[in-house]
């Protein structure tokens, strides 16, 4: 296994600023901005955190990799990742930074940036339970969109097709599509349905739960849907709630 490089060997002109959040308000400066960073003490060269005037954004920060040049932004809203994105610009932050800590939209900071970086979640500043399934179910297809994996697509934008599905919080566990009633607790309720797609040859695995038992093997993700809906709670499908499909 090859050695980590040091950080200062990394990336020597961060340290030559002393720290990673130096190095991006010195960047931010030269482009007439400045940015609320704070140095992370246990890293000072590969971490440093970021604070928004917003309140639900938290858990902001940047951090730099151990073995390559590279640089993330990660952003949370109300504990679920809304901004992740890698460059290896230390420019291309600056404005990522400071629209995120001065308040503007997602779709603003998606738009200066001149990298992908929204996650396909919106931010629910109020947890409304039906707008957080609703960008879940946005990420999740996003994410699917981007998995280099047409089986698992398939399966998402099947699940999200059938409303009795799409009402529910969609969440993966080692790749297996699960639902829960609920945003907040999805892996300690009862599990009705863990869904597993092949890779390449293969068939979709039906099981309760994600590591259980398979209960039926399919050839398609619409045979698996139809199995899922059948398997869905009586209490559960009565369920008032309903949510319409959205383009993406």
């Amino acid at each position: 296994m090859s050695r980590e490089p040091e950080p200062a060997v990394l990336y020597p002109e961060v340290a030559a600023h002393g720290s990673l959040a130096a190095a991006l308000q010195a960047e931010a400066a030269a482009q007439g901005m400045s940015l609320p960073l704070a140095v992370t003490p246990s890293d000072p060269l590969r971490h440093a955190t970021i604070t928004s005037v917003v309140p639900h954004r938290h858990s902001s920060y940047v951090t730099a990799r151990h073995y390559e040049r590279n640089w993330t932004f990660w952003g949370s809203s109300n504990d679920r990742l809304v901004i992740c994105a890698s460059t290896k610009d230390l420019r291309d932050l600056s404005q990522v930074i400071h629209g995120w800590a001065e308040g503007a939209s997602l779709d603003e900071i998606g738009q200066a940036a001149t990298f992908d970086l929204l996650t396909g979640r919106f931010e629910v500043p109020d947890h409304n339970p039906a707008d957080v399934i609703a960008s879940e179910w946005q990420w999740l297809l996003k994410d699917a969109d981007h998995a280099d994996w047409p089986q698992y697509q398939a399966l998402i934008e099947s699940a999200y097709a059938e409303p009795k599905l799409r009402r529910l919080y969609p969440y993966t566990n080692h790749w297996a599509l699960g639902f829960a009633e609920k945003p907040d607790t999805p892996y300690s309720t009862p599990s009705f349905v863990s869904i597993g797609s092949p890779q390449g040859a293969g068939d979709y695995a039906i099981r309760e739960w994600w590591n259980g038992p398979v209960l039926h093997h399919v050839a398609t993700a619409a045979e698996a849907i139809t199995l899922a809906v059948d398997r869905i709670p009586a209490d559960l499908l009565q369920t008032p709630s309903e949510y319409p499909a959205q383009d993406f």
